[in-house]
């Protein structure tokens, strides 16, 4: 395959008019290689790679934690059909027993393959059960308990080491000693946290490295009181936003890209079963959620993950919230897929990866084409 007339966005995180080659699911360098048997015209359109999503929970009906082979299918051919051709879904705080069966069924998901219109199941987000329980949000505060590296390790055996990240409160009894002892084996995301700017320093320090969606389920930032938000400016840290103009006003958007840099800003969707369906009563780790356009809630108001999908957040993100085209492909492309450990493979237009391209009309950002693994779909 050939893509032609494109304006395409290249490792230099610029747009280029150049042509993309594919050959077998791959991107290749050449048209020789590639041959002219099937020739996609682009012209008016950005071609980007395909979107990694790291954090999210579910769609059209059906959650992650629903631990089902059906459910993992239908939400990768969803979240393909829509442009995230790589994704690393999320746990809920859930008991131990509820949490391996889960990785159990996603490692059976991978060892059997997925379907030819299905994102590839890259990882699992473990959001819980590891947070503190005055900031525990949409999660179940029943199964919450303290960090506990046996679980971890169990947990990991039982999916074939897809963990890729763990939410930890570093303010809980034993995080930073779980932080120490596993920060070689995954990423260490601070969430769901109470932690003052000391102590999230001390887990950066430790080895803790990223931020679940930033500004959600933590202390704000204030001038005498920076919290974990300025903890994770001044240590480096990559963190999450989700844009789905619920979450985070327009303005804090603009203005953590500007602290943090488009390097270190990842965008995700946080989005639960109800995306890609109409309003209605759905669930999230057990508990119930309404959900009126794209908004979703607790029975007590408080907001319950997402209903919209990670392209979405970032047309928005650039549409509404003034975020420039080239940062948002960035962070919704680029950075989650180095963030998992996953970009040799995903999250570029290179010689040698995936061949996962998603062509979207300049006029609007609308979705036109997605071509996974070297296949239109």
């Amino acid at each position: 395959m050939i893509i032609r007339n494109a304006s395409v966005f290249t490792e230099k995180g610029i747009f280029a008019d150049q042509d993309i080659y594919i050959k077998d699911g791959r991107f290749v360098k050449t048209e020789a290689e590639a041959g002219t048997e099937e020739v996609v015209d682009g012209t008016g359109c950005y071609a980007i790679p395909g979107l990694t999503d790291i954090h999210f929970h579910g769609c059209m009906g059906y959650d992650f934690c629903d631990g089902t082979l059906e459910a993992i299918t239908a939400i990768a051919e969803y979240e393909a059909s829509v442009g995230v051709t790589s994704i690393v879904p999320a746990t809920m705080t859930l008991g131990e027993d509820t949490l391996k069966g889960i990785c159990e069924t996603a490692a059976a998901y991978v060892k059997a393959g997925s379907s030819k219109k299905a994102a590839d199941l890259c990882g699992i987000n473990m959001e819980g059960p590891f947070v503190a329980e005055s900031k525990k949000g949409a999660q179940n505060g029943v199964y919450i308990v303290a960090p506990d590296a046996g679980m971890f390790d169990r947990l990991n055996a039982a999916s074939g080491g897809m963990i890729r990240l763990v939410a930890i409160a570093p303010e809980t009894d034993g995080a930073m000693e779980f932080i120490e002892k596993k920060k070689d084996e995954t990423v260490l995301s601070i969430a769901h946290t109470a932690a003052d700017y000391d102590t999230a320093m001390e887990a950066f320090e430790k080895g803790a490295s990223h931020v679940t969606h930033l500004y959600n389920a933590m202390n704000p930032y204030t001038h005498r009181a920076p919290g974990p938000i300025g903890a994770a400016a001044d240590a480096g840290a990559e963190v999450e936003l989700i844009c789905d103009g619920v979450h985070i006003h327009p303005a804090v958007v603009r203005t953590t890209f500007k602290i943090f840099g488009d390097d270190r800003v990842i965008l995700i969707s946080d989005s639960m079963m109800a995306t890609g369906l109409q309003d209605g009563d759905y669930s999230l780790g057990g508990q119930a959620v309404k959900v009126v356009g794209n908004r979703a809630t607790l029975a007590n108001g408080t907001i319950a993950g997402s209903a919209t999908n990670l392209l979405d957040c970032m047309r928005n993100a650039v549409q509404n919230m003034q975020v420039p085209l080239e940062s948002a492909v960035k962070a919704a492309a680029v950075n989650p897929a180095k963030s998992a450990g996953i970009y040799d493979r995903y999250g570029s237009i290179t010689p040698g990866k995936e061949a996962n391209v998603v062509l979207l009309k300049k006029e609007d950002l609308s979705l036109l084409q997605v071509i996974l693994r070297g296949n239109r779909i």
